[in-house]
Order: C-alpha cells, then structure tokens, then sequence
C-alpha cells in the first residue's frame, strides 16, 4: 500500500533517505530529478512556502515530492522522483495526484532530462508542455577564448562573502526580475551555497560602474564530473547591451578552462531565450540535454 505523508519539515534522518533514493535516480536516470536548490531545502529546517512529499510502501521510502509555493503570481513549482527499483507500481502517480491536491490543482512540475516516463506521468496528472531549459555544453580551452573586452569604465573584482551579500542579492533580483526563480533568491539560498563545498569566491566575479554593483558572472566546479559551469551571468538594467554580458561570460569561462579538473563548461538557459542562445552558440555551445515544465491548464 503507498503512503504520502505530506509535511513541512523533514527530519536528518529522513533528508538522508531521500538524498539517497535522489542519487540512484541520477545513477539510473543520467541526471539528477531534483535541482540544486530542492536538495538545499532538505536540510537546515523549515523554509518559507516549501512542502516535502514522503512515498512509503512497507515502510520504505519509494518517491519523493517537493512543492515549493513562493511565486505570488505562478502555479506552485514541482520536483518529484520514484525509486528506480519501484516505478511501475502506481507510486508515482499517487505523489503526482497527491502534490495536485496539495496546491489546489495548480502545479508546474519539472521533469529533469525530458525522459519518456515522466512525460508519460505528466500525461496522466493532465499537465501540458510549457518549458523548456536547455543544457548547453563546451569544451574549455584558454587558447579557444577569446579575451574579454570590458567597457573602458567599468571594472571587475570577485566577490568577498558577507561584504557583498546585500548588494549581490539586489543587482541579481534587478538583473532577473523578469524570472523568480532567481530574481527571488533570498541571503538565506545565498548562504546555504556559500556554505556548500564547491563554493569558490575565485570564481565569482563582480563587474563595478561608479562603485555601483552593475554585472556579475559566477562560476561553479563539478568536479567529479570534470565540468565548469556558467552558474549564473546577470547584468542590472541600464547596463545591458554594451558588452558587458559577453565580457563577463568569457572572464568566467577562462577561469574555469585555467582548472585543470574542468575540460567542458556547461549552462542552462530558456530555449525561449533566442538571444541568449545564440550568444553561447556563438561561443561554441551546443545542447546537451533539455528539461522540461509541465503545467495544469490556467
């Protein structure tokens, strides 16, 4: 019998559960199904808008559910995984029905990598298509780079934690106020990644007009997998459209080809984004992997 126990907070004990079954899904699947910022929400206590899904069958935890209801104007947004050694036993379409109940049958909910079953899943819980998010990847070579051409007034340094929190946080909500789920990071997501292992403020580089916060580029390592990522490149309006964007792209992407542990970059970007896109694919980007947002109608 599957069990959906719906709660606002997970215990350590049962945050290790999930990590775990999250990781034989990436080992099975080729991709994690649960972002970054899903997984920091399963530790450090309770966040603001953010609900956990726990699948039992015999007292095994078998799917994991996230919601994460902090968008004033969107659907509550989706995060969901079964076991591998247990799917096709229903349990994923209980979590799906029970998460729809949850959010008053407004849901997004994202399937990492696009893979046949969940769009499968999507179908049966009634969601359509309505995103798509493009992995984009590289290889890294310094002498491949061109150099970067900074505006002549501006100037560039990295960032210094707890000094520049504050004026991160409003150069990026300024830089993405057009998509909450970055614009709305709030200085408790910024310290729960700066305190992750991969942090490197070496790689975090700040772009300055005036002694005003105008253009930022962060850089983030995955090791294990020998990748360098674009993790997040934002320039605050009135400061776009002169290069500075390009400029930053590349002063990350040449710190990252300088690693040795990282011979191929890697970013995510809306498949919308047509200039956005054509940007890296001029950079010598192409994609890798998609993943995809389903939502209910209205």
């Amino acid at each position: 019998m599957t069990d959906v126990a719906v709660v606002d907070q997970v215990s350590d004990e049962a945050a290790g559960e999930v990590l775990a079954l999250v990781a034989r899904a990436a080992r099975a699947d080729g991709q994690s199904p649960v972002s970054e910022q899903g997984r920091l929400h399963l530790r450090g206590g309770k966040r603001v808008g953010v609900t956990h899904f726990l699948v039992r069958s015999g007292g095994t935890l078998v799917g994991y559910g996230q919601l994460e209801d902090t968008d004033p104007v969107e659907a509550p947004a989706a995060e969901l995984v079964v076991d591998p050694a247990q799917r096709g036993q229903g349990h994923g379409r209980a979590l799906g029905q029970a998460m729809l109940e949850s959010s008053g049958q407004r849901l997004r909910a994202w399937a990492h990598g696009g893979h046949a079953a969940a769009r499968h899943l999507a179908q049966m819980l009634g969601l359509t298509l309505f995103r798509e998010l493009r992995q984009m990847r590289m290889p890294l070579s310094a002498d491949a780079l061109p150099e970067p051409v900074l505006p002549p007034d501006v100037a560039v340094r990295t960032f210094r934690p707890g000094a520049d929190d504050e004026d991160w946080l409003a150069a990026n909500a300024a830089a993405f106020a057009h998509h909450p789920e970055q614009g709305s990071l709030t200085l408790e997501d910024l310290r729960a990644r700066v305190a992750e292992p991969w942090f490197d403020p070496a790689g975090f580089f700040l772009a300055f007009r005036d002694g005003r916060l105008v253009g930022f580029h962060w850089t983030k390592v995955h090791a294990e997998e020998g990748l360098g990522e674009v993790y997040v490149v934002g320039v605050v309006p009135g400061a776009q459209g002169g290069g500075l964007g390009r400029a930053l792209t590349l002063t990350g992407l040449r710190h990252l080809a300088a690693d040795r542990r990282t011979p191929t970059a890697m970013l995510y970007v809306d498949a919308d984004n047509a200039p956005a896109v054509s940007v890296y694919e001029r950079l010598g980007f192409r994609t890798h992997e998609v993943d995809l947002m389903y939502r209910t109608e209205g």
